[in-house]
Order: C-alpha cells, then sequence, then structure tokens
C-alpha cells in the first residue's frame, strides 16, 4: 500500500487526481495542467512535495563527511546556503541527485523519494570520522510555492528569516510560519521561476498549507501536482532521476559535468570522473525541439540519417513554448547542428537540436 503525506487528505478534498509515485499517493492535477502550469509561470503556484527525503548529517565535522559523498565542493558556500550536487558510485554512475543545505551543527540533504533507501544506505556505508546520519523524512513535510508572485505570498507569514532578503539557494533556520515554529525556509526551486520551499514537521504541515492557500487568493494561486511539476522544470532544463540518468549514467553524460569539482579533496568515483572527463564522455546531453504537434517521450529512439543515435530521456508538451520539447542522451560523435527525427511509434517526427534551458524567466522577476 502506497505511503500517504500528511497533506493527503487536503489533496482528497480538493477534487485531486491521485496517483502512486515512488511509494506515495501523490496528486497528479488538481484542475488541469495547463492552467496549474501557466499559474506557476505568471502568479504561484503550490506543491507538496512531502514524499521527497530530508537526511541530516551531524557528528565531528559534517562538512567533511558529506565532500566524500558529493561530487560538488561544499567549500564554495558557506553556512546558510544550498548546493546542487550528485552522488556517485565508485565507476561515476550517478546514485541520485541532491541538494545540500550546509549548516553549523549539521547538513541537510534532500533526496529525491525513489531513491531515499539507496541514499541513506549508502550513505550509512560510507560515512566516516563519527558522522552521524539521520533520516528526517517521515517527520518532515515539504510545502514549496514557485511562482513571480510566490515571495508575497509567503514572506508575510513568516517571522524570523526575512525570505525578500533570502539569496538564490540561501535558506533560513528556525522560522515562524503561520504560527508553525521551527521552519526551514530555503529559495532553490525546481520550476525555472522565483520560489519558496518550507520544511515543517509532520504534524503541523496542514497548519501551514491552509494558511499559505489562503495568503495566495489575492493572487490566484493554485495547488498544483506532479503533471505541472514535470511540465515545469522539463522547460527549464532541469533533470528527472530515473528518467535523464540513473546509475549508469556519469554526470559528464548528463550534462552535469559542472557539478564536478575534481580540485577538492577526494571522493566517492572521483578517479572513475577523471577518466571520463579526459577520454570524453560516452554520451551527450541535448535538447530537442519538436516539429509539428509532436511530442516525444522517454525511451522513444532518436534517429540520424537511418541510424540510431540516442533516446529520449524526457518529453512533454510546453505550454509555454507551444511545441513538444524533449531532452535525449546521445552518442557523444553526434554534431550538435544536425536535424535529428525522433520514432514515435513507428511515425518520425523532426526535432531540432536546441540550448537548455527551453525557457529562462524573465530577469526582471
Amino acid at each position: 500500500m502506497a505511503q500517504r503525506t500528511p497533506l493527503y487528505d487536503r489533496h482528497v478534498a480538493l477534487g485531486a487526481s491521485m496517483v502512486e509515485f515512488a511509494g506515495y499517493d501523490m496528486p497528479i492535477q488538481y484542475s488541469n495542467m495547463r492552467d496549474e502550469h501557466t499559474a506557476v509561470r505568471q502568479r504561484a503556484g503550490i506543491f507538496d512535495l512531502s514524499h521527497m527525503g530530508e537526511v541530516r548529517i551531524g557528528g565531528a565535522d559534517p562538512v567533511a563527511a558529506v565532500q566524500r559523498l558529493i561530487t560538488n565542493d561544499l567549500d564554495r558556500i558557506g553556512e546558510g546556503r544550498a548546493q546542487y550536487t550528485a552522488m556517485c558510485n565508485d565507476d561515476g554512475g550517478i546514485i541520485d541527485d541532491l541538494v545540500v543545505y550546509r549548516g553549523v551543527a549539521e547538513c541537510w540533504i534532500v533526496v529525491n523519494a525513489s531513491r531515499r533507501a539507496v541514499d541513506v544506505d549508502w550513505m550509512r556505508a560510507h560515512l566516516r570520522d563519527g558522522a552521524t546520519l539521520h533520516d528526517a523524512s517521515d517527520e518532515t513535510a515539504l510545502i514549496a510555492v514557485q511562482g513571480p508572485r510566490a515571495v508575497s505570498v509567503v514572506a508575510p507569514l513568516v517571522s524570523g528569516v526575512d525570505v525578500a532578503g533570502l539569496r538564490p539557494f540561501a535558506y533560513g533556520w528556525g522560522a515562524t510560519v503561520a504560527g508553525v515554529e521551527g521552519v526551514v525556509v530555503s529559495r532553490t526551486g525546481y520550476t525555472g521561476e522565483d520560489g519558496v520551499e518550507l520544511y515543517v514537521d509532520a504534524p503541523r504541515a496542514g497548519q501551514v498549507w491552509d494558511a499559505l492557500r489562503e495568503a495566495g487568493r489575492s493572487v490566484d494561486m493554485l495547488p498544483c501536482g506532479l503533471g505541472a511539476r514535470d511540465t515545469l522544470r522539463l522547460e527549464a532544463g532541469l533533470r528527472l532521476y530515473g528518467q535523464d540518468m540513473d546509475e549508469s549514467v556519469d554526470p559528464f553524460s548528463a550534462g552535469l559535468g559542472w557539478v564536478v569539482k575534481l580540485d577538492k579533496d577526494d571522493f566517492i568515483g572521483a578517479g572513475a570522473l577523471r577518466t571520463i572527463r579526459e577520454n570524453g564522455a560516452p554520451r551527450r546531453f541535448a535538447g530537442l525541439r519538436m516539429s509539428g504537434r509532436a511530442i516525444a517521450r522517454h525511451g522513444m529512439p532518436v534517429l540520424h540519417e537511418d541510424a540510431q543515435v540516442g533516446e529520449v530521456t524526457s518529453g512533454t508538451y510546453s505550454f509555454t513554448l507551444g511545441c513538444g520539447i524533449a531532452t535525449a542522451s546521445l552518442r557523444s560523435d553526434v554534431p550538435g547542428d544536425v536535424a535529428l527525427q525522433v520514432d514515435i511509434r513507428g511515425t518520425r517526427a523532426g526535432a531540432e537540436q536546441v540550448a537548455l534551458p527551453f525557457y529562462k524567466r524573465p530577469s526582471n522577476t
């Protein structure tokens, strides 16, 4: 039986279409994906992301412990900042992509719901120097408000943290939100828009959700499901574990070479990743803009001159751009300026290679 987030009853009361995702009953949509997607791009949307995992690493030197696990370099950020990174196996394959929050006494690691058990087992097996691990996932709810009006919705409800003053990928501890104490407030996001995330003790999540929904009425904020979350993140060129990458894919092949810092102290997978960088990645990650009304989906073959040269990793219809968009894993020798085709159930659709992201929010929002 699928698990339920602390907000499950509220989703059902709102008439959400529920699906099982990563072992949880989650809302795929409330009204329709287009309206929810557009709300986030133009105003604000609220998401229940409580299926995500939260892992706390403590001990005498939590930063050093996490540094050995991840490819990015926490020394490049200070306390109170967050960092996107990958965690790799000894062969350089991606175990998961993560967001690490660097604190004083501990680091928080946000993991994908589908990888929580794998990640926790891997971390426990590879922690050193007296580091401690606490899986706080079940006791933590995560609510995200995303969109150009997100800060104006959240900030009036928050004391103890200056929400408007948070820089991108910064966070604050110990906020009080709608009367609920001990909330962690961050400004990261997964939609390509400005946004605020609230980590709340699970039993109090409903109180925060209700207050945010009431505050969002003034900007016509909509509750949004996993469907809109996927279309938004793909427009922003952001990766989804299990589709765009897995343990058979290295960060360079997933277009994530920028999160690999080989000049820091040794970390798991560093030797393999050095070899891949020196010899060239076997694959490259590309954006595709589809012709006509074609919509590519995960796993569909990508062709060039009648030969398969890759496959689609993610694909959808872009409500913002008005066309099909996709990402693909291609052979590294495929030129970036040639036209490709996607085999959509026996029909070949034209695909233009384009730079990622497909969408970037205006600089004045």
